[in-house]
């Protein structure tokens, strides 16, 4: 049976003042991970073009920002996800029979009460709302989920109210 132990080294020196032989125990396991919190994160402006994008593919990366799961600080019970900026939101495409067969449900809380909307009908009144139901169910289903689904902004056209910001594009090749 193996067990993992700390490994601990001693280092040896010579003291150069008054020549004492000094040694130091070091132990290797007792350097402590630091911990993202609210004031360290550095929150930036991401800006994603769905035009031509697949809708389930572009949500997973655009949860993926918003969640902080690229950044080397990810810590998963704190918001260091960055601010989206999604455009042409009426340019996202789905593969397959998907926008004939697809519906969205939802339940009025009455008894009878449950509706579907189709995919097709729901692109058509307000397109922001396909994205954003997609990346809403890739969240965390909790108060942390509904903070970071508050850093994403949907528009249908190319332009976006974010200017001031200065939102870098996201290269989707360089997020898996």
């Amino acid at each position: 049976m193996y067990f993992c132990r700390p490994f601990v080294k001693a280092i040896s020196f010579k003291h150069k003042d008054n020549n004492q032989n000094i040694t130091i125990i070091v132990d290797t396991l007792s350097y402590k991970t630091v911990s993202a919190n609210k004031s360290t994160v550095k929150k930036n402006w991401v800006l994603v073009d769905a035009q031509d994008q697949v809708l389930g593919r572009l949500s997973s990366i655009v949860a993926v920002l918003l969640r902080g799961k690229h950044k080397p600080d990810f810590t998963p019970h704190v918001d260091c996800g960055d601010y989206v900026i999604v455009i042409n939101a009426d340019k996202v495409r789905l593969t397959g029979n998907k926008a004939d067969q697809k519906y969205y449900i939802h339940h009025t809380g009455y008894p009878g009460g449950q509706r579907k909307t189709p995919y097709s009908r729901l692109k058509v009144r307000k397109p922001e709302a396909v994205i954003e139901k997609a990346v809403k169910g890739m969240l965390p289903k909790n108060r942390l989920g509904s903070e970071m689904f508050r850093n994403l902004n949907v528009y249908t056209g190319s332009e976006h109210p974010h200017e001031a910001q200065n939102p870098k594009p996201v290269n989707f090749s360089s997020i898996k």
